[in-house]
């Protein structure tokens, strides 16, 4: 029997997939965006310690293994705590450059940069379709929509945010999406109006992380 033991291989480790934590980054944040995480890190610790509270007193009405109340109060507080890690995570990981949206109506327009409206001419490599958009190229978490000019946010860390930042007007350039190849052609760069960044931002929020 000693010898079977020692002649069996070790157990396999079982290898749960995660994908990675995406690599440090510089974020241009609207003023204010700085605070609202603090706030957001604050209400999550009030929270928790509310929860904690009913996890005590459910843990005092009796039997754990048919006790609701207790195992509800346990799985909010992870998941409270997760919010709070993940935060927590993405604070220290990057930069943030906290911009004013009033510079925006001034910018200089000769290449594409954060704050300027741009119309996109993108070609589809494989299928030669042209799409044409009209984006306002946006800090983090921007994502609204004009619904007067038709001007969409375009999240400056975005990956076609990436690919067009610095291109000048009407030089075709291919880049690889992840939607797949394309060729990207800027047709027209301005500044913004002050009503079109009224619609557009919106008030400021915490970034949204996935449930596990």
């Amino acid at each position: 029997m000693r010898g079977t033991l020692q002649s069996m291989p070790p157990p396999r480790r079982k290898h749960i997939f995660r994908i990675p934590a995406p690599a440090p980054a510089t974020i241009y944040v609207r003023r204010g965006f700085n605070r609202v995480l603090a706030e957001e890190f604050a209400a999550l610790k009030v929270k928790r310690a509310e929860l904690v509270v009913d996890k005590v007193e459910a843990h005092s009405q009796g039997d754990l293994r048919e006790n609701f109340g207790f195992k509800a109060a346990k799985d909010a507080i992870r998941a409270v705590d997760r919010k709070m890690d993940e935060l927590d995570r993405f604070y220290l990981r990057n930069t943030f450059i906290e911009v004013d949206p009033v510079a925006w109506l001034t910018k200089p327009t000769d290449t594409l940069q954060l704050g300027h409206v741009a119309e996109i001419e993108k070609e589809d490599v494989g299928t030669k379709r042209k799409h044409r958009f009209t984006f306002l190229v946006a800090t983090y978490g921007e994502t609204a929509t004009d619904p007067e000019s038709g001007i969409e946010c375009l999240p400056h860390n975005s990956p076609l945010a990436a690919a067009l930042l610095g291109l000048t007007v009407n030089k075709p350039t291919p880049v690889t999406l992840p939607a797949g190849a394309a060729i990207l052609t800027v047709r027209s760069i301005r500044n913004p109006t002050q009503p079109e960044l009224d619609r557009l931002l919106a008030p400021i929020k915490p970034p949204e992380f996935a449930e596990d």
